[in-house]
């Protein structure tokens, strides 16, 4: 039982195999059984390196001291208003 299995098994990689060749047009190869071999293009084939492309960093503002200075006296009242609660 198990050998007749196999041997159904085989035939039918086999069956599936043709039919997978002679869908994707490769009918030579179904029908002699042999690989066909892709004729060498004309031009040499050109390699282009992989270069990432880099994105620029967003532009931050540039901060007064002014500005610097009152953030810093907001972050102490608020500190200071925690440490009380």
């Amino acid at each position: 039982m198990v050998f007749e299995l196999i041997v159904f098994g085989v035939i039918l990689l086999a069956v599936g195999y043709w039919a997978t060749m002679f869908v994707m047009g490769r009918r030579d190869d179904v029908l002699h059984g042999k690989f066909v071999e892709d004729q060498p293009d004309a031009e040499p084939v050109r390699f282009m390196p992989h270069v990432p492309r880099v994105r620029p960093a967003p532009a931050v503002p540039q901060q007064s001291g002014d500005s610097l200075q009152a953030l810093l006296t907001v972050i102490k009242q608020d500190l200071h208003d925690a440490a009380r609660s």
